[in-house]
């Protein structure tokens, strides 16, 4: 049902997000699904405010088939300027990336690698945009970390093992402005994630909040407290009456099964 809703939304903006049949595919690859749609309908909500923020350098943390980072590049097509990375620890996921984005018009540079290794040094306080759809799926540790479409999904215990290394490397990655678009399963307790954020000096907000019939999805933003254009119509969620409607917004799930 979820599917085909955002399948007949594409259809009427196709030059803003990538299009699933252009969008390239392998036996290793992860294929865009709800989590991916729900990723890209957040930067779409988020649109005007990402236009306004003109961010001059984006990243995509486990770029997959390319889909997010491609449509990421054609809702700011209109920014001639803004450079684009995509990182994947599976060879073949950047592969499939690099003709996803060709076949859309747009450009990445790309590197394989764990998580942004490689990039830490070089990108640090820089990147104004970063989209992640982490490994968020529960799954034994002796699962996680390996180069295969396995990798996609397996996030160890409570789905947190990959992502607690991603959030202390976005806070290094993003610039002052920086903001971070990062989606969890309500298992992952994504409360406790902004939480922990808030501590490192980030406020957060949901930007899209999705069930299935599987999971239940969270598409998160965060920026540093002390920027002062997120300009979000939610407001900040540093503030108290932020936090009581982000806690409300949560509350609204079971994060435990």
């Amino acid at each position: 049902m979820i599917s085909s809703v955002l399948s007949r939304f594409s259809t009427k903006m196709p030059s803003r997000i990538a299009q699933i049949r252009l969008t390239s595919s392998h036996p290793q690859v992860y294929e865009p699904c709800d989590d991916s749609f729900a990723l890209v309908d957040a930067l779409l909500a988020d649109r005007k405010h990402l236009l306004h923020h003109r961010p001059s350098l984006c990243i995509e943390i486990g770029s997959g088939s390319g889909y997010v980072i491609t449509s990421l590049a054609l809702i700011l097509q209109d920014l001639k300027t803004t450079h684009y990375f995509a990182t994947d620890i599976n060879p073949h996921a950047l592969k499939v990336t690099h003709e996803t984005l060709q076949a859309h018009g747009v450009h990445a540079e790309l590197l394989t690698t764990n998580i942004a290794a490689g990039l830490d040094r070089r990108l640090a306080g820089m990147v104004d945009v970063m989209v992640v759809n982490p490994p968020y799926v529960p799954t034994p540790e002796a699962e996680v970390g390996g180069d295969g479409i396995a990798a996609a999904w397996a996030g160890g215990e409570n789905g947190r093992s990959v992502i607690d290394k991603i959030l202390p490397i976005a806070d290094k990655l993003l610039s002052e402005k920086g903001w971070l678009y990062m989606l969890f399963l309500a298992a992952n307790d994504p409360l406790q994630i902004c939480l922990g954020m808030r501590e490192k000096g980030f406020a957060s907000k949901i930007v899209v909040q999705r069930s299935t019939e599987e999971e239940s999805l969270h598409v998160i933003k965060f920026w540093r407290e002390f920027d002062g254009n997120e300009g979000g119509s939610l407001g900040k969620m540093g503030s108290p009456k932020g936090w009581e409607f982000l806690v409300s917004q949560f509350s609204r799930f079971s994060f435990r099964k």
